[in-house]
């Protein structure tokens, strides 16, 4: 189980574990897994590493999962543009990023999908607004996200972060574990 979810972590997940995007929301193991002792034994180990593992959602069959750092999901969260668009969303912007991810587990237990989850894996603004505007149509380029606005921007980003999903999952098929790779400094 221990090494279906790191594989499943550094390939969907291996940006934010490197602190270069705020998070990555991932679909993993069901309701009675996300529950286990493996997992909450798995989640304080990460979080000596300055990284979270949280259950956003514990849906059948998958459990989303949000990892992040929060230093940097706070920072994100705190960018102008992006505070303003969750204020016009209804989150909490000024009672802190805890405060900010109930109401997203919230919201993603509704009936319609919140886009605006994008503004939490660090998306530009831009785009998460594009995206809402053009019901996921007419974008200039499709990656990690559907951009609308700065295209070249956009594909550096998701160079850098196929790098290092790269990179992380060469180094698990080594043996190491994501514990060892994401050490306290």
């Amino acid at each position: 189980m221990r090494l279906d979810l790191e594989r499943t972590l550094a390939y969907h997940g291996a940006p934010a574990l490197a602190g270069i995007k705020p998070a990555d929301m991932i679909a993993w193991g069901s309701p009675e897994v996300c529950g286990s002792p493996f997992f909450l034994r798995y989640c304080r180990q990460l979080a000596r590493r300055g990284i979270q593992l949280r259950v956003l959602r514990a849906g059948c069959p998958r459990c989303l999962l949000l990892v992040y750092r929060p230093d940097r999901l706070e920072r994100q969260l705190a960018d102008p543009a992006v505070r303003a668009l969750l204020k016009w969303e209804g989150y909490p912007v000024e009672q802190g990023l805890e405060a900010m991810l109930k109401a997203l587990s919230r919201r993603l237990a509704g009936e319609e999908f919140p886009h605006e989850v994008g503004l939490f894996l660090g998306y530009p603004p831009e785009d998460v607004v594009g995206f809402c505007l053009h019901q996921g149509r007419d974008y200039k380029l499709s990656g990690c996200w559907k951009v609308y606005s700065d295209v070249e921007r956009a594909r550096q980003c998701f160079h850098r972060y196929s790098l290092c999903r790269d990179a992380l999952c060469r180094r698990l098929r080594t043996g190491q574990a994501l514990a060892q790779v994401f050490r306290v400094a």
